[in-house]
């Protein structure tokens, strides 16, 4: 586990400028800023091309039953419009689709205006065009071009943040797949791949806490794929040794599928088991941002949104594939 209370101050200290303008890098420093700027110029031109800069064409209605369709889109960078498939039912936003359809025994309609390359800073102009679909249920999958990018922290924080609350004030429930663990990536060698794992988990935290102060909810990709990467990076990883395969978009998706249930009300929230639960918003996304596919949303103790500690949340550590073990 890389969490210390470091990483919870860090957290707070990034969510912290973001909401008042502030600047600065992040905790791990201005030198090491200019080591991952150099060694991320190296692993850029190690990494191949994938297949084009779009995703398989996926707009549309899915599933069936009866009733008006939920309507589903799908923000944020190239892992939300699935780059390097060519079968548009391997997407992470038709995987959402169908698997919302069968939960709710309705279609659901699909609309994706994700972008490969994108950037948070991206997000307010795909989110002028959601808008437009008047969606039920908006999911965001964001973080990577923050990083490799080397935006800083606090900047990337607050465009997600502005992101999440236009669609919530609109109406839409919200959920946002953290910045995943670019430190499983094969081109990105040591010490950068130390500095970018760091650099990643301080960023999901940081959006975790921006996100659930906006209305929405978090799952954390953190090294959701790590493990299965490590022993089988060509089925996991696409040809470009960057994007995920089919399988692991498939990981992806499936990971989110169950808060994107619970958000719409179409699948209850599991009883918190040991170590979950109600926490202060600060460690409960230090500690998501360590655990692949936990969630944080916004909860009250007490009957108040608020602790000595900051605002409180629940955190549960989902499964990926999993039926919440109901």
């Amino acid at each position: 586990m890389f969490w210390t209370p470091g990483v919870a101050r860090a957290a707070r200290r990034i969510a912290t400028a973001a909401a008042y303008g502030g600047g600065g890098l992040t905790a791990i420093g201005a030198a090491t800023y200019g080591l991952l700027l150099a060694e991320g110029m190296l692993a850029r031109k190690l990494v191949g091309l994938p297949h084009g800069m779009d995703g398989p064409p996926s707009d549309g209605l899915y599933g069936g039953g009866d009733g008006e369709p939920i309507r589903l889109v799908m923000l944020g960078d190239s892992t939300s419009v699935g780059l390097g498939l060519t079968d548009p039912g391997e997407t992470p936003g038709v995987l959402l689709a169908c698997g919302l359809s069968a939960v709710a025994e309705r279609p659901c309609r699909l609309d994706v205006f994700g972008q490969s390359g994108a950037a948070s800073a991206e997000l307010a102009a795909q989110v002028d065009r959601a808008l437009d679909a008047r969606p039920d249920i908006a999911v965001i999958f964001v973080g990577a071009n923050d990083v490799t990018t080397q935006t800083r922290p606090p900047l990337a924080v607050r465009h997600l943040q502005k992101a999440v609350r236009r669609l919530h004030e609109a109406g839409a429930e919200v959920v946002v797949g953290t910045c995943p663990d670019l430190g499983t990536v094969r081109p990105i060698r040591q010490p950068l791949r130390w500095v970018t794992r760091r650099w990643c988990r301080e960023l999901a935290a940081a959006q975790t806490i921006a996100v659930v102060e906006a209305g929405g909810r978090t799952v954390a990709f953190a090294d959701l794929l790590g493990p299965e990467f490590a022993t089988n990076p060509g089925e996991m990883f696409g040809p470009d040794r960057y994007h995920p395969s089919a399988r692991g978009y498939q990981q992806a998706a499936y990971a989110v599928l169950p808060s994107v249930c619970a958000a719409l009300g179409l699948w209850p929230e599991p009883v918190p088991r040991r170590g979950e639960g109600s926490k202060s918003i600060y460690l409960a996304a230090a500690l998501a941002a360590e655990e692949p596919g936990a969630q944080v949303t916004e909860t009250r103790v007490a009957g108040q949104a608020v602790g000595p500690h900051g605002r409180w949340v629940t955190l549960l550590r989902r499964r990926s594939g999993a039926s919440d073990d109901a």
